[in-house]
């Protein structure tokens, strides 16, 4: 029922997934730090714009991220001056929507643990002579550690369902931006229920094994997607 190219196209998402939670966590951890330990209506607008994926619907911002990145754009002439070659319909393009998509879903995560960590930790490391960075790195994130764990389970998995953002700004082309809810959404449209199903289902027990890791250890998310 499933052939090489959604195989093809698995194995396309799960690379997508990997990649994008790796930069989510790396852009996200300076961000969530600075919200976890500052107040004021600068937190509050930035808050807004990371939780801005939650409530827009996703081909919305796959429009605006299709302007911005488009061969012409600022962005995308940025890109070619430096040899990545275009954003748009490839890629590239799709890690870029994906961090945004899933941004909310790192960010929140991330802020609570840092939130919660005990301040007197801290206060006695730099006391002991810690600086900043050290404080941080052998502090702050081990404490964070379950935090880091369900900010890429949620990352991981919110990637393997994007449709809507990755169809406006990649399109569908067989292994380069074909991802597996493309494929699902090419099924049926083909009317192959058999194999929309067999890949729909791939997703499903993919994302309930992921989301019952999180949970099983406590740490279900506090988010609100829609």
């Amino acid at each position: 029922m499933i052939d090489a190219s959604d195989r093809e196209a698995l194995w396309l998402t799960l690379q997508l997934a990997a990649v994008s939670t790796g930069v989510l966590l790396l852009l996200c951890t300076p961000l969530a730090w600075w919200l976890s330990r500052r107040g004021g209506r600068l937190r509050a607008l930035v808050e807004a714009l990371v939780a801005l994926p939650l409530v827009l619907p996703p081909t919305v911002i796959g429009f605006y991220l299709l302007i911005a990145l488009a061969p012409a754009s600022p962005l995308g002439q940025a890109a070619e001056a430096l040899g990545l070659g275009p954003l748009v319909f490839s890629f590239g393009g799709l890690v870029i929507g994906s961090v945004i998509y899933s941004l909310p879903f790192v960010v929140q995560p991330l802020r609570d643990a840092f939130a919660g960590l005990d301040r007197g930790l801290l206060e006695s490391a730099a006391a002991l002579g810690a600086g900043p960075w050290q404080r941080f790195a052998r502090v702050a994130l081990p404490v964070a550690a379950p935090g880091y764990l369900t900010a890429a389970v949620l990352a991981f998995a919110h990637t393997l369902g994007e449709f809507g953002v990755v169809l406006m700004i990649g399109g569908n082309l067989p292994g380069e931006t074909r991802v597996l809810s493309i494929a699902v959404y090419d099924r049926v449209e083909s009317l192959d229920y058999a194999a929309a199903h067999a890949l729909s289902a791939t997703v499903l027990v993919l994302s309930f094994a992921l989301l019952l890791l999180v949970y099983g250890l406590g740490r279900g998310p506090r988010l609100v997607s829609r």
